[in-house]
């Protein structure tokens, strides 16, 4: 059974990231999905419903609440999430299915009945939420992942840059998509994810107490760019 976990999120800068990488690199092991040194990408199309619920119970703080979304690597193909994240408070829980690629394409073109007829309880979640709160494909965000792992309590340090937001289509695989940054260069976003406890050699070396924890949602912060500029 998964539990919720930690989660502080920080703005920091690129000069921030390079000392903190180089240093972590020394102890802890790269995410298996990096292909570079400079990490690999990240493509979510994230759902609300027309109401925009999501958007606004996270810029209301509100306690608990949820996100639905597909999620890519690298511009393949090979692996496609539906995910739904959760929040209480500080606290979250991911919980991740996969689906083809025919799937997907369904979904495109709104036919989601193969929902019901998959195993497992996400995947009925999805389908009750579709039909139930018209969810709709919101907005497409990009970034690049540079991530470091630990095996003790479930570490992750990750560093995501270069967030992006798709400003023509919905599709995560539209070869013709176009995007804007988001933040302003040097800014990223540093995540520190956890189970029980985060270990004194890691804190003490992403100088967590020297940055400040901000409540940093990419969702919204692409959505919001997208609302401002595009209207949708």
């Amino acid at each position: 059974m998964k539990k919720f976990r930690h989660e502080y999120k920080y703005y920091i800068t690129q000069a921030d990231y390079e000392i903190l990488s180089k240093k972590l690199s020394v102890l802890l092991k790269k995410d298996q999905n990096s292909t570079s040194e400079n990490g690999y990408l990240i493509r979510s199309l994230y759902f609300d419903n027309l109401s925009d619920t999501d958007l606004l119970q996270k810029n209301n703080g509100v306690f608990r609440r949820k996100k639905f979304r597909i999620r890519i690597y690298n511009h393949l193909s090979d692996i496609i999430k539906l995910e739904k994240k959760s929040r209480q408070g500080e606290y979250i829980l991911k919980t991740s299915v996969p689906i083809t690629l025919h799937e997907y394409e369904l979904l495109q073109r709104w036919e989601y009945e193969f929902l019901l007829e998959k195993k497992g309880d996400l995947y009925q979640e999805f389908y009750a939420y579709l039909q139930g709160e018209y969810m709709r494909p919101r907005v497409i965000v990009d970034y690049i992942r540079d991530a470091y792992i630990a095996n003790v309590s479930d570490v992750r340090i990750t560093f995501d840059k270069e967030l992006s937001v798709i400003t023509n289509s919905i599709d995560i695989f539209d070869k013709n998509n176009s995007s804007e940054e988001v933040l302003t260069y040097p800014l990223m976003i540093m995540e520190v994810k956890f189970n029980e406890f985060l270990p004194t050699y890691i804190r003490q070396i992403i100088q967590m107490d020297a940055h400040t924890r901000s409540a940093i949602s990419k969702y919204v912060l692409c959505r919001m760019d997208s609302i401002q500029y595009h209207g949708i």
